[in-house]
């Protein structure tokens, strides 16, 4: 098999374990590689020959203009479209070209859309307890019963996303802001190891803006998180790298700061 960026790390002497097929392997502290990943769509290269990587542990916001390839690049990860080439790999060892949807959900990558999808008339805890990883089958579903283990987890992640006051309240009465932590809550109960969260604090208040950073910065070093948004404040208060997205492609990586003062940025992206 041919590992994705290997050469990066010859000069470094590594002392593993063996890994098992199908096993998650960060052990070069990167838990995603996109390597000249190339998506056509009728003649439009939606994503061209971009190269991404994404450490174990990281909150990385990525910007750029619509068209810029941001959702194909999340469609790639997750499984819904097969690039044209390039390698997709999760950690070294696992080729995600290989799986479909269920699969990568599977294996640990989910992803939150911008619209929240909650259960709306089922309560908080309930959408929590349906969301938890565990056997989706007819008989496991139908005979399931909470134990007190599931019940701490369930309360564990009210806590995180700040619903515990809301728990037997019906999620559709939610305000859109907590709509969207909840579904975070619902990520959190498959226990992800990344998630890829699109656009989260479109249509906030204010309030409910900070407190979306508050908690998608409390989740880093738990969870991988990759956040697509538009909120040029939103991601300065919450990223410490960030990447542009132009043309399907990587135009530059850094910090806010670094981005915003890039002369190409401002022509193609914050300059509009």
């Amino acid at each position: 098999m041919n590992k994705p960026l290997m050469d990066r790390y010859k000069t470094f002497d590594f002392v593993r374990k063996p890994v098992k097929p199908g096993e998650l392997d960060v052990s070069h502290k990167t838990i995603l590689y996109l390597e000249d990943v190339s998506v056509s769509f009728d003649g439009f290269k939606a994503l061209n020959n971009l190269s991404l990587y994404i450490d174990n542990g990281e909150l990385r916001c990525l910007i750029g203009p619509n068209g810029a390839g941001k959702t194909t690049l999340m469609d790639v990860i997750t499984g819904k479209t097969k690039p044209d080439s390039g390698s997709v790999f999760f950690g070294q060892t696992i080729d995600l070209l290989e799986m479909d949807e269920p699969a990568i959900a599977q294996a640990g990558i989910c992803r939150k859309f911008q619209k929240p999808s909650v259960f709306e008339n089922l309560s908080v805890f309930e959408n929590l307890e349906l969301a938890m990883k565990a056997d989706k089958g007819a008989w496991p579903a139908l005979f399931a019963r909470l134990n007190g283990e599931h019940r701490d987890r369930i309360e564990e992640v009210l806590t995180t996303i700040g619903l515990t006051e809301h728990s037997a309240q019906q999620a559709g009465i939610l305000s859109h802001g907590q709509k969207q932590w909840l579904e975070i809550g619902m990520l959190l109960m498959q226990e992800p190891k990344v998630m890829l969260v699109d656009e989260p604090v479109a249509g906030m208040t204010h309030q409910e803006i900070d407190r979306t950073a508050e908690l998608l910065l409390s989740l880093q070093g738990k969870h991988s998180i990759v956040v697509v948004e538009h909120d040029m404040e939103f991601v300065r208060s919450i990223a410490r790298k960030v990447t542009v997205l132009h043309e399907g492609s990587v135009l530059t990586e850094g910090t806010m700061d670094e981005v915003q003062n890039d002369p190409r940025v401002i022509q193609v992206y914050l300059g509009d």
